[in-house]
């Protein structure tokens, strides 16, 4: 598979994940994959079992979903986060990271939209001094 990210771009986008997760006990992860010819969400989904992102001790794993050549994007927090934010919690984190990605600013788009998950999770999912890091960072291809 080509790289969607330069080795640049991906150290940036592992960065974000680590400053984010510093305000919050939520998980953070990325997966980029270059086909889904079917719904994003529903491939998101999939990932996220996949990943075992739902193996975390308060349910509160998220998942940033891109199908690279077919331009989507689905971002998906897992049963604890649901549970406790409104129904269009990630709306306008999706949006700003499609805003970024129209201008082909991939890396900005997803640094940014992980910052913003980062803090709006805080207030759900305080960081706590016992906490540890119960998913990697890093990207997982497909």
């Amino acid at each position: 598979m080509a790289r969607f990210l330069s080795k640049n771009d991906e150290q940036r986008v592992l960065e974000a994940i680590r400053e984010a997760e510093k305000n919050t006990s939520g998980e953070i992860r990325v997966h980029l994959q270059p086909r889904d010819k079917g719904d994003a969400m529903a491939a998101a989904k999939k990932t996220f079992e996949r990943l075992k992102m739902s193996q975390t001790e308060q349910r509160n794993g998220v998942l940033f979903f891109v199908a690279t050549r077919d331009h989507k994007l689905a971002v998906l927090g897992d049963k604890g986060i649901d549970d406790s934010t409104p129904p269009d919690f990630w709306d306008s984190i999706v949006a700003v990271i499609t805003g970024h990605f129209k201008e082909e600013r991939i890396a900005d788009g997803l640094c940014e939209g992980i910052l913003m998950a980062g803090r709006a999770l805080q207030e759900y999912f305080p960081y706590q001094s016992d906490d540890i890091n119960e998913l990697t960072d890093e990207i997982s291809y497909a």
